[in-house]
């Protein structure tokens, strides 16, 4: 297994791809720009655009995806020697405010926000492509990459699934992936062969009946007291349900019933998610959840209804996959730059690519060295240590240059 080298500086032999100072300036621009303007599941009209743009500057030829945003572009033929391996970047934003106080790049929309760091994640699919491209032109790139751009990651059940309905994993043999991680250093990555994220589904409830006066709870379903067991008593009987080390765990986000502290009220709404870390115990879940609402709601006399949406099973690493990346990485920055990582309760529609082809997503380190604040992903603070851009364009540039990775 090998690399390609170039030179870049008199006397200096570094690796192929690494990545020009002009450009590394470019994509951090590129990534600020997409940060000032998210936005959300099926909507990344501007952001497509913006992909499309550059990618056609460097003479490529992107398609937009039938849906009608994200695209892929590939580099390079397929020859029916080596499958091609696919670069996946999702694109969209969250529905929440950038509460940045000192960016001169926060959004400039209002309860928008990159606040999962996609726009890191395009940024570095992006970057890779254009490098990988020049090495194309060259003779340099041993296999066919496709770029993928895809929407809608936030969305459930995931804008991949759509992806993948459009052709995106037609003739590709592997895929790969990062995802900024606010608890790793900028620099390195976190590894994981196997299960890295956890299913995730989301659970809608209405619970109804006859409502009357605090005074006589007797003569109605109580439905607020209803709600509160179901709230802390579901979770309970799901967690008994299947083998603990499933890890299939419902929580609530939601809770709202009656207007007045007199009135026992006639109806009353949860919501929440489901997640799971054991794919087997996953595809259960839907009848252990429905069965433990129905057996609380009947004991105080309430009517359920349940709305259960399937979101996405586990991203499940495939170890040869997760391999190259190791290697990728370590021939960049040595072997103190890979950690090994938990697997998360969060989840991640790259999982829907990894029911076909197999595949690996690697943590990508967002966090500036010696910081003790940790932005979370998901919050309005949430931001990046832009050199990890660089990083995640070398790790996917090495990847796709090492011999024995397909």
């Amino acid at each position: 297994m090998s690399l390609e080298s170039e030179a870049d500086l008199p006397g200096e032999a570094v690796l192929a791809g690494t990545l020009p100072e002009a450009l590394r300036a470019e994509l951090v621009a590129f990534r600020r720009d997409l940060h000032m303007h998210p936005e959300l599941g099926n909507q990344e009209f501007r952001t497509t655009a913006a992909i499309k743009a550059r990618l056609e500057k460097a003479g490529l030829a992107p398609r937009v995806l039938a849906i009608g945003t994200g695209l892929v572009c590939d580099i390079g033929d397929l020859d029916g020697v080596r499958p091609m391996l696919a670069l996946r970047a999702d694109i969209d934003a969250l529905p929440i405010p950038d509460t940045k106080s000192e960016c001169s790049y926060r959004s400039t929309v209002p309860d928008r926000a990159h606040a999962c760091g996609h726009d890191v994640h395009t940024t570095v699919v992006l970057g890779a492509g254009l490098v990988l491209a020049e090495l194309h032109r060259q003779g340099k790139l041993p296999r066919p990459v496709r770029l993928l751009f895809q929407p809608a990651e936030e969305v459930l059940p995931g804008g991949a699934a759509d992806a993948i309905e459009c052709g995106v994993l037609d003739g590709v043999g592997q895929i790969i992936a990062v995802h900024c991680d606010p608890r790793v250093d900028a620099g390195r990555i976190g590894l994981r062969a196997g299960a890295i994220t956890s299913a995730c589904d989301r659970l809608e409830i209405a619970l109804d009946g006859p409502g009357g006066h605090t005074a006589r709870p007797h003569l109605t379903t109580d439905l607020v007291t209803a709600a509160a067991r179901v709230v802390t008593d579901v979770p309970a009987l799901v967690s008994r349900r299947v083998d603990s080390r499933s890890g299939l765990a419902v929580t609530w986000g939601r809770v709202e019933s009656g207007h007045a502290p007199n009135v026992i009220p006639q109806h009353a709404e949860l919501s929440g998610t489901v997640r799971c870390l054991d794919i087997e115990a996953w595809r259960q879940a839907p009848d252990i959840v429905h069965a433990a609402i129905d057996e609380i709601a009947n004991l105080y006399r309430a009517k359920s209804e349940i709305n259960y949406v399937r979101g996405v099973p586990p991203v499940v690493n495939d170890a040869g996959v997760t391999e190259l990346l190791r290697d990728a990485m370590v021939a960049r920055r040595g072997v103190e730059s890979v950690e090994d990582t938990e697997q998360s309760l969060g989840g991640e529609d790259f999982s829907w690519y990894l029911e076909h082809v197999p595949g690996a997503m690697a943590r990508l380190g967002v966090r500036t060295p010696g910081e003790r604040t940790v932005r979370d992903l998901h919050q309005g603070d949430f931001d990046a240590d832009e050199s990890a851009i660089t990083v995640g364009v070398e790790l996917f540039t090495a990847a796709a240059l090492l011999e024995g990775g397909v």
